[in-house]
């Protein structure tokens, strides 16, 4: 998997629509003390000049009506891009959250729409996936997901004889890999998406820095071509043009597959992780 690798590349997903293999993430706190509504929309305007398609919101981000701001600011054809956003971790009904993230994006439907982390309780679980198919039932959104969900929150929900997600996002880079996790949703046609895939740049360690210098690419590309290379999607953010750019800049080398196998090694389980809480939700 790798040589054949662009930035045009997808995924089908189990709905039929494509995701793009390489997401810009526009994650809550773009430009800490700046105006993080130029920041959000700058970020965005240079992410699509690049070239990126796949944009990464979420409403607790408070950055959907920037997104969508940028997006028309720029003339790029909404339907040439793929948008994801999130339910509230506090918010109510599903559906609801999708009308509001409409009017915020201010467009007519959402490619993919997720759960952001999993509720406490079985119940109210799949309550609130059954809200989500609501949604995409209606046409608000084409595709449905998850975010941070275990191996038994995703058996829930096929124990209940309802659709699997399309997608689950969660914590992934060589140190925090979630195997069983990404085994279960590869095994059941869920695409997994990796958030922190350049372990917020700590980029230090000295196998990523020697494999950095025999490749001649700087430590995020490494990482990001390891996720790539995982088939995984990566969700990269920055608010610098130079590193939006140099980001995406993945296709033009391979990871040897003993290099690749000495990243996977590094992996330390929950103890790796940097932003997922690795206690369970019962």
């Amino acid at each position: 998997m790798s040589s054949d690798l662009n930035f045009q590349s997808t995924f089908k997903l189990s709905t039929g629509y494509e995701i793009p293999r390489l997401g810009f993430g526009v994650a809550y706190g773009f430009g800490k003390n700046e105006d993080t509504s130029v920041v959000t929309v700058f970020s965005v305007l240079e992410a699509l000049k690049v070239g990126y398609t796949h944009f990464d919101t979420a409403q607790m981000y408070e950055n959907e009506k920037e997104v969508g701001d940028a997006i028309r600011k720029s003339g790029v054809d909404r339907s040439k891009l793929f948008i994801t956003s999130k339910v509230p971790e506090d918010g109510g009904a599903p559906h609801e959250s999708v009308d509001k993230s409409l009017k915020a994006l201010g467009f007519e439907y959402i490619d993919l729409y997720l759960i952001h982390s999993p509720p406490s309780g079985t119940e109210n679980r799949l309550a609130k996936w059954k809200s989500l198919i609501e949604a995409k039932t209606a046409g608000k959104v084409r595709s449905i997901g998850v975010s941070n969900y275990n191996v038994h929150h995703l058996e829930e929900i096929k124990n209940a004889g309802l659709e699997l997600p399309s997608v689950n996002q969660i914590e992934i880079h060589p140190f925090c890999q979630q195997q069983p996790i990404v085994e279960y949703c590869k095994v059941n046609g869920v695409v997994v998406e990796a958030y922190c895939p350049v372990i917020r740049g700590k980029l230090d360690h000295p196998l990523i820095v020697e494999l950095a210098e025999k490749y001649k690419r700087d430590p995020a590309q490494i990482l990001l071509r390891w996720s790539l290379q995982q088939g995984l999607v990566p969700l990269v953010r920055s608010s610098q043009p130079q590193r939006i750019a140099s980001n995406a800049a993945l296709y033009d080398f391979v990871l040897q597959k003993e290099d690749e196998a000495k990243l996977t090694a590094l992996d330390q389980g929950a103890k790796g992780a940097i932003s997922w809480n690795p206690v369970d939700v019962a």
